[in-house]
């Protein structure tokens, strides 16, 4: 871990974490410590559509809502966190892709969520949601 001592502590904790992770992707996988929050969803593009189906869609909860309708929720509120999840969004607008999301719904999901993240995450996610679309 690091000696220095940053200023906000919020900066410290995401520091620690960030060694903590590394550390531990080292000691499982050498060949894994390199691996970053920004490049983790290279990893794995897409999940297979019966495992986004038993974790997303009615398997559990047959009357509830569909997998498209769930992963448009998760991006909404994935673009309200703004830059903290870019590697989420990419891989949520591609799940919602494979579930029948339209890029229209894409953007007005992504768009709505301006009022609540501010315009700045909103047009990050929506750069973020056409290169995965593209």
């Amino acid at each position: 871990m690091s000696n220095e001592s940053p200023q906000n502590p919020f900066e410290a904790l995401m520091r620690q974490t960030q060694e903590m992770t590394q550390d531990f992707l080292k000691a499982v996988n050498p060949a894994m410590a390199n691996i970053t929050a920004s490049n983790l969803d290279k990893l794995w593009p897409t999940m297979p559509a019966e495992m986004m189906e038993a974790f997303f869609g009615k398997q559990f909860n047959p009357g509830g809502l569909d997998a498209k309708t769930r992963l448009l929720l998760t991006l909404h509120g994935l673009t309200v966190q703004g830059a903290l999840a870019e590697a989420q969004i990419r891989m949520t607008v591609r799940h919602a892709v494979e579930a029948g999301a339209s890029p229209q719904e894409i953007a007005e999901t992504i768009g709505m969520a301006a009022m609540f993240g501010g315009v700045p995450a909103m047009n990050k996610a929506m750069e973020l949601a056409k290169a995965a679309i593209d």
